[in-house]
């Protein structure tokens, strides 16, 4: 599985690949310089080849991660949504609509804070 077309069509229920669809063409039109790319069988976002989120899907949620960093920042934000979280990502149920606000002030600070990192992860 090497594009984000190809894990989506591993998506068995209609609407849950719907929604993938619907999260991924937000970031494409938001972010049209982030890179798609699947690592680890999962969908990321890439700028300059460095990690800004990543997505997974499981039967009853959306996860999403941002790195740690990130989740720290945004803890409150993330439980406001009521999204479940851990410590690296948090879990948006299919029932749970897709807080886009959200997910864009993620993205703009993983990018904005990443500008001048140089490694996929950040360090620990």
């Amino acid at each position: 599985m090497e594009t984000l077309t190809e894990y989506l069509d591993t998506l068995e229920m209609p609407e849950q690949r719907a929604r993938m669809v619907e999260i991924f063409d937000w970031i494409k039109e938001s972010f049209p310089d982030l890179v798609p790319v699947i690592k680890w069988n999962q969908p990321m976002f890439t700028d300059h080849g460095t990690f800004i989120i990543g997505f997974s899907t499981s039967k009853k949620h959306i996860s999403v991660a941002p790195e740690v960093k990130t989740m720290k920042k945004f803890e409150e934000k993330i439980a406001d949504a009521h999204y479940g979280a851990t410590s690296n990502l948090f879990r948006i149920t299919w029932k749970q609509p897709t807080n886009f606000d959200l997910l864009k002030e993620i993205i703009e600070f993983n990018v904005t804070d990443k500008q001048d990192h140089t490694k996929f992860w950040r360090e620990a």
